[in-house]
């Protein structure tokens, strides 16, 4: 449940938008992305948002379906336009992003009453964004819908916290706090686990998550890779800290959204907590060394063989 976009990119790498004369269209939007990236693992997967009524909505359900996700969960908002977000590319790690139809978003209008809380019930994993709980009457119903949830299946909360959608880090903070007891697994990176619960240093931010009532914290470090921490039977803790896997960046805007994807995928594999935070690492590694984030994302087949590449090196 969450954002959806047209995403425009530069055809041109390292080059300003001033200067720019090619573009490339691609079905975007991090909850979307998260989606499709499940569906390339074989899951099945739907996401919950909105578009415009528009020729740019008609391409991004087009383009659901043709990746397979099930886009029964999605309509369209009269009056408002389709967000479309277009970025620059500056490898290795600037990405600029420009967002339009924002204000608001369709995606920020879903109502509670418009949610088919059976099907979020019955999800066998749920996954919510931070950016969702930024306005009404998003927030109120993104806060419902991880309420309806009960603790049934597994409840993922993606702290990707976005200023430019926030009057403040402190009210984003206010409302992360609200939805953290109805989440299970909470992933973010460090400057979003600040926003979260105040703490930027790996530990504790994860202890700060498993106070909230999180079973499973994932932490992102950048090029110190990822900490994972998971609660135990016995009241205690087990972390892992497993490394980036090398790639030569082409786009990192993707990258994140593909490590959800393949969490999603490990979730509902029963992985242990090494092997998961392999696999995710390799599958966000494939995205960035990629231009496009939908189009980009692996299947199971590619991040096993990049895995074993890897260990060969």
């Amino acid at each position: 449940m969450g954002r959806i976009s047209v995403d425009v990119y530069p055809l041109q790498i390292g080059v300003s938008l001033r200067e720019v004369t090619s573009f490339g269209k691609y079905l975007g939007g991090s909850a979307t992305n998260v989606a499709v990236a499940a569906a390339r693992h074989g899951r099945a997967s739907a996401v919950i948002t909105r578009t415009g009524e528009d020729p740019f909505g008609e391409f991004l359900h087009d383009a659901l379906r043709g990746f397979g996700v099930d886009d029964r969960h999605v309509s369209a908002v009269p009056g408002l336009p389709t967000p479309v977000v277009f970025c620059e590319i500056f490898p290795p790690d600037d990405f600029p992003l420009y967002f339009y139809g924002r204000d608001p978003a369709p995606d920020l209008v879903i109502r509670t009453e418009e949610l088919d809380l059976d099907a979020v019930r019955d999800a066998d994993v749920f996954w919510a964004t931070v950016t969702g709980l930024s306005r009404e009457p998003s927030r109120t119903a993104t806060l419902d819908a991880l309420r309806a949830r009960g603790r049934r299946g597994t409840t993922v909360l993606d702290l990707d916290y976005r200023p430019m959608f926030w009057e403040s880090r402190e009210e984003a903070r206010r409302w992360v706090r609200e939805a953290l007891p109805h989440v299970d697994v909470a992933v973010g990176n460090l400057d979003e686990c600040d926003t979260a619960v105040g703490e930027r240093e790996p530990r504790a931010a994860a202890a700060a998550l498993h106070a909230a009532g999180v079973r499973l914290a994932v932490v992102k470090q950048g090029p110190a890779g990822v900490l994972a921490s998971e609660t135990t039977p016995d009241g205690g803790t087990r972390e892992v800290v497993v490394p980036p896997v090398p790639v030569e960046v082409v786009n990192g805007l993707g990258a994140g959204d593909a490590f959800g994807g393949a969490l999603c995928h490990a979730l509902l594999s029963g992985w242990d907590l090494e092997r998961s935070m392999r696999f995710c690492n390799a599958a966000g590694s494939i995205v960035a060394g990629r231009l496009a984030c939908a189009d980009a994302m692996p299947t199971s087949d590619e991040v096993d063989a990049m895995l074993k590449e890897a260990v060969g090196a």
